[in-house]
């Protein structure tokens, strides 16, 4: 492609900085668009309302839109040769598939709980999220904490991690473990499965982009527990420059480190539990899902998209060969997340 990709999204979208970090890794041609400033473009809409949106040039001067962050970084692997973010091991690439998700899906909720859900931290965005439009006025500034804001508050209860009194302390503890444990892992290996990045770090990045560089308290707590955390995540911004041969970099299947095997402890505690009460609540046509996180009670108002994601989840376990899903199963088990794939 001779054009470069458009890419419309905001500093304050941790999907946004995860397809970012993505394209400049990948070294794909890109510009940036500013997504209230899309409506200046003659460009068509995306499939879902969701950021980023992509656009893939396609004819002489037009565009296709795309949208979910899971999905776009797929159909670039199709379209861009080099610099893989997909592990050439189709399990290793399962992991990567795995870890990639428990960030947009849960990790995510953490990054919202401690935008929205902690009072210095929500003085803190509704300030400073309009200003990433560097024309706004200061009348709009003023204006945002009782529209976007308060609705993103709203939503918070209701959708995203139900009663605060109950998922705060969940997501504080997940997010203080994650913190730990990806600090441990990177004293080991630059990145989640060896010295390249795959769809896992992308997806850890995007979220962590906010919770180490945007929110207070969650930054904080970064920079007490784990500063290599917090550079890691400046890093990644930008891996233009990292050299890697393709198909090589990943770490063995056989090699994955102890502090790997800790990581997926984390998922099988938090969001193994969450994605199969979800489903589970919608298969019976329950508008709340309940389940329970370390022994405390868990709900929140059904989402019927991260069914899908579980969905798409154990059908990316089902293409594997008997070799390698012998392989997953092994590595799952004890870790929480065999549960995930055992109706697959």
């Amino acid at each position: 492609m001779t054009r470069p990709l458009l890419i419309s999204g905001a500093i304050g979208s941790p999907y946004t900085r995860k397809m970012k970090a993505l394209l400049l890794y990948r070294r794909i041609p890109y510009q940036f668009i500013a997504f209230n400033a899309v409506k200046d473009r003659n460009l068509p809409k995306t499939p879902l309302p969701l950021l980023p949106g992509i656009y893939i040039p396609e004819g002489e001067d037009g565009y296709r839109a795309s949208s979910d962050s899971t999905f776009q970084l797929r159909e670039l692997e199709a379209l861009y040769s080099g610099r893989s973010v997909l592990p050439t091991d189709p399990a290793l690439d399962f992991l990567a598939y795995l870890i990639e998700d428990f960030a947009d899906e849960w990790l995510t909720k953490a990054m919202f709980y401690y935008r929205w859900g902690v009072s210095e931290n929500v003085d803190h965005a509704s300030k400073l999220l309009p200003l990433w439009n560097l024309r706004v006025p200061d009348e709009f500034v003023e204006a945002f904490k009782n529209s976007f804001a308060q609705r993103q508050i709203d939503r918070l209860s209701g959708v995203v991690a139900g009663s605060i009194e109950v998922s705060g302390p969940i997501l504080e503890a997940s997010y203080q473990r994650l913190l730990v444990l990806l600090r441990e892992h990177f004293k080991v290996q630059e990145f989640v499965l060896g010295q390249r990045p795959s769809a896992a770090d992308f997806g850890l990045h995007g979220q962590l982009t906010q919770l180490v560089q945007v929110e207070p308290s969650s930054m904080a707590l970064a920079r007490a527990e784990a500063p290599r955390v917090m550079a890691w995540v400046d890093v990644v911004d930008d891996l233009s420059g990292l050299d890697v041969t393709d198909g090589e970099g990943w770490v063995d299947r056989d090699a994955l480190p102890d502090t790997f095997r800790e990581l997926l402890g984390e998922i099988g505690r938090t969001y193994a539990p969450f994605m199969l009460g979800n489903h589970s609540a919608l298969e019976r046509g329950n508008e709340q899902m309940e389940c329970s996180i370390d022994g405390q009670p868990y709900w929140q108002k059904s989402f019927p998209y991260q069914r899908k994601c579980l969905d798409w989840l154990r059908e990316e376990y089902a293409k594997l060969e008997d070799r390698d899903r012998s392989f997953i199963d092994k590595t799952l088990s004890g870790t929480g997340c065999e549960a995930l794939v055992q109706a697959a």
